[in-house]
């Protein structure tokens, strides 16, 4: 192995070791994250900061997740090999990516059509081909192929979006950011039952606003 290959390994060592000490202790979440290499997701000038557990500049004025948040909303979605799960804001696509590793179909959409054709680039690169990638505005969710078993929200709404919540399937569980864009925001799990609602707080996060609409280059 040579010396560029050894720093490489022990970059993902440690950031494995990064994301259990930060919480994520789901085996199946864990290996997922093993076997999908945030580097593939991060470009240009940030490419060496892939293995550190912090969020990144994107294109589109977004972000890619900081990794043990995207271990944390993986696991509180507690998936089955079964699940068909809606993501509400593609972004750089790993977290669709991860998805793709524990649920049977990922729906992904983002109102930016520049994120959604390199996402589904690297999908195809990567021959993810349980994941449909959509230039869509996520607030109202993706009718056409409700319910869903799961849904997780990428972007902070200040409630949860109530076409999502109704896209959901009885039983089914929805993980999201919710508060005020400019201030700590917390991360909610929802989940659906018969006569309502339950939510859980998880822990204070902090995301990019859901916005409604398509994007410019939408």
């Amino acid at each position: 192995m040579s010396e560029d290959a050894d720093h490489i390994a022990e970059r993902k060592m440690q950031f494995l070791f990064a994301l259990r000490s930060r919480g994520v202790t789901d085996a199946r979440v864990l290996t997922a994250m093993e076997r999908i290499d945030r580097g593939t997701f991060v470009r240009g000038y940030f490419a060496d900061r892939a293995y550190e557990d912090m969020p990144l500049p994107i294109a589109c004025g977004q972000t890619i997740s900081q990794p043990s948040v995207v271990g944390l909303m993986t696991q509180a979605l507690r998936l089955s090999g079964r699940d068909k799960v809606l993501e509400v804001g593609t972004g750089s696509g790993y977290q669709a990516a991860i998805l793709s590793q524990l649920a049977r179909r990922v729906y992904t959409v983002d109102r930016h059509r520049q994120l959604v054709r390199e996402a589904s680039a690297i999908f195809a690169a990567l021959d993810l081909t349980n994941i449909v990638c959509l230039t869509a505005d996520g607030s109202f969710g993706l009718p056409e192929q409700a319910p869903f078993d799961r849904i997780l929200v990428t972007a902070a709404a200040e409630d949860p979006p109530g076409p999502l919540l109704a896209q959901l399937r009885i039983g089914g569980i929805m993980v999201l950011p919710v508060g005020q864009s400019d201030t700590v925001q917390q991360l909610i799990r929802v989940t659906r039952h018969e006569n309502g609602y339950d939510y859980d707080e998880l822990r204070p996060v902090r995301f990019v606003p859901l916005v409604e609409g398509l994007g410019r280059d939408g």
